[in-house]
């Protein structure tokens, strides 16, 4: 008697063997380079017509394309709370179940968040380049003096979950919160958004990508900040017109800018690297070896789930 074959299940990267545990027994696992990188989409669609589960990172475009070439798919689940990379009325058209991870990164986001904050109103990263490079030869009052929180304005633009922690950590320094979303609200600290960015010191971007943000902040939108203000994305890249950013950054409208995300990922706009005002961070923002693991987890049992019959944790 012939023993049934196990369906096959990609993970698009490579994660350690205790997070694949959920699988055992139920799926064959295909994993991605061990290099930290991702599998590149041509090799996902080469492997396609054999898969019945994918685990991304929530890099991979889940489109017409993909699902006409993997006829046997039955569960994405996304490493990530953002779901832009999901066409969710196809997926349920064809029966896919989508997945993603609502909570796992809340904290480590909004930890990381206040870093960039800090490493942007206090010089960090030019100041320790400069230390490197061997520039600092004497005792220098008032050169590297940078902005004091206590008592400035952060305007969220986006207040889900992660910005109510962001929130929560920017008022143990001393920061005024007012907050923005898409649906008007009568909590304390609502404010329309060009209200928002009028008296904002610190407008911080916490929206997820989809028709109303694509593009939210672009040259009117930065004009509407004070001079001197500084803008923070945590959101995604293609919530910001860059290259309207970097004008504002040039003309001195803004003084500074820390981004994790880009218009163009993993490509960053050539003018961005070479301004010392502007922190760069390559899409860290949730990237904690805990909540990694606690979001690697949830979509291996996610999958497992839908393999045998059961509902998924957390459906999309």
């Amino acid at each position: 008697m012939s023993v049934p074959l196990l369906p096959t299940v990609l993970i698009t990267n490579t994660v350690p063997p205790d997070v694949l545990a959920p699988l055992v027994g139920v799926a064959r696992i295909i994993q991605g380079p061990a290099d930290g990188n991702v599998m590149a989409r041509s090799e996902v669609l080469r492997l396609a017509p054999s898969l019945a589960g994918i685990v991304n990172q929530g890099e991979l475009r889940v489109d017409a394309e993909l699902l006409d070439a993997a006829p046997e798919l039955r569960v994405v689940a996304n490493v990530a709370m953002g779901v832009d990379n999901l066409d969710l009325p196809l997926m349920r058209a064809r029966g896919v179940v989508a997945t993603n991870v609502p909570s796992a990164f809340i904290e480590s986001t909004a930890d990381c968040t206040l870093g960039l904050i800090l490493a942007v109103t206090r010089r960090l990263v030019e100041a320790d380049r400069y230390v490197r490079a061997g520039g600092w030869t004497a005792f220098q009052p008032g050169v590297w003096d940078g902005m004091l929180l206590r008592g400035k304005t952060l305007g969220l633009v986006g207040y889900g979950r992660i910005g109510r922690a962001v929130e929560q950590r920017a008022r143990a320094f001393g920061l005024e919160v007012v907050h923005h979303s898409r649906t008007p609200s009568s909590a304390p600290g609502y404010r329309p958004l060009p209200a928002l960015l009028g008296e904002s010191a610190i407008v911080s971007l916490h929206v997820p990508l989809n028709a109303d943000s694509r593009g939210l902040i672009d040259a009117t939108r930065l004009r509407q900040m004070p001079r001197g203000a500084i803008l923070i994305n945590m959101a995604r890249g293609r919530v910001v017109r860059e290259a309207e950013l970097v004008a504002a950054l040039q003309e001195g409208h803004l003084a500074g800018a820390g981004l994790d995300v880009f218009e163009d990922e993993p490509s960053v706009h050539p003018v961005l690297a070479g301004l010392p005002q502007v922190v760069l961070t390559p899409h860290l923002g949730g990237g904690t070896r805990e909540s990694r693991r606690e979001a690697r987890l949830l979509s291996v049992h996610n999958v497992a789930a839908v393999l045998t019959g059961r509902p998924p944790s957390t459906p999309l």
